[in-house]
């Protein structure tokens, strides 16, 4: 190896965003080897399974939200969505909608909220904070309202359940969907235009606008987006669940916000880490199925939850000081 070679590989090593990447995967490999020191259900296949199948909705919506945070923006709205789309899924399943027209109309759904937020957002100029806040209330009010406080059973016979618990060669369905969501988002923002808009757009707004980029536009597709894969999510949930109830998703915007920040995207816009995002999500659903092995107090667990975000977003803070600050 030349030497320029070698001190260009010994740059990208010390690089903020280098030790970032080895910083999470240190943290991931030594979490799992504490799990498994305290519990030995943990390293089983059908726990590791029940993990990834776990995990798969909150990965599903946090691809989404990747989005969203890298363009500046913020969704708290995805858990009140997440339960509107369950209970309307299982609804109409029990009036005896078509599955297949069930879940295009969900979908459909998902994007047309998803417009909603982002419409309000790009082209009202009211921040995304504000408007996803609102939309909570207002979706977790229409699933209460719909429901009346009851959970709306899906049929053990249905189809439909197999999109929540159904295997294709011993890997659960929800991990082969979400395995499908992280691929299209990851190709999306990294190579495609759309992509490259979003990660400017987050990062230099007013320069990107002045480059000719309608960017309400590309603010607008964002969410629309992660509707998409929150309607996606909530289908998934229903069907694992086998219900529809108004109380799916409560502080589950809190937990996709943290996988996205814990997996290294700038919480303040303008760097998004699709694979930091999935390691992320599955460490957060590691550590929380430890702790659950474990049988320490669901408190405590929320706890510990808390400590890692708040750790996650000072070192994100460290990481925008040392890329700002003069090499």
């Amino acid at each position: 190896m030349t030497k320029p070679m070698r001190d260009g590989l010994l740059r990208r090593l010390r690089s903020p965003d280098t030790v970032f990447q080895l910083t999470l995967l240190a943290i991931f490999v030594v979490v799992f080897l504490l799990l498994a020191a305290t519990s030995d259900r943990f390293v089983t296949s059908a726990n590791l399974w029940n993990i990834v199948r776990q995990a798969a909705p909150t990965l599903i919506v946090a691809v989404g939200m990747t989005f969203v945070i890298t363009v500046g923006g913020i969704d708290l709205s995805v858990g009140s969505m997440l339960a509107v789309i369950a209970v309307l899924s299982a609804l109409s399943l029990s009036v005896g909608w078509p599955i297949w027209l069930m879940v295009l109309a969900m979908l459909a759904l998902g994007v047309a909220l998803g417009w909603f937020n982002g419409y309000f957002t790009a082209y009202q100029s009211i921040p995304a904070f504000i408007v996803t806040l609102a939309t909570l209330s207002i979706l977790r009010g229409t699933a209460q309202l719909i429901t009346k406080g009851y959970s709306i059973p899906v049929a053990p016979d249905s189809p439909f359940l197999w999109l929540g618990r159904g295997r294709v060669l011993d890997v659960p369905v929800p991990a082969i969907l979400a395995i499908i969501v992280v691929i299209v988002g990851y190709v999306l923002l990294n190579h495609t235009r759309f992509g490259l808009y979003v990660t400017g757009i987050g990062s230099n707004e007013e320069g990107v606008r002045r480059a000719g980029v309608n960017v309400r536009r590309i603010k607008l597709f964002v969410f629309m987006f992660s509707g998409l894969a929150v309607a996606l999510g909530g289908m998934v949930t229903s069907a694992r669940l086998a219900s529809g109830s108004s109380y799916s998703g409560v502080a589950f915007e809190l937990q996709v916000i943290a996988a996205v920040i814990v997996g290294g995207t700038n919480l303040f816009g303008g760097e998004g880490r699709m694979l930091g995002t999935v390691m992320g999500t599955l460490l957060l659903a590691m550590i929380g199925n430890g702790l659950i092995l474990a049988q320490t107090d669901a408190f405590y667990q929320q706890i510990i939850e808390g400590a890692i975000i708040l750790a996650a977003i000072w070192f994100n803070l460290v990481l925008a000081r040392q890329r700002r600050s003069p090499r």
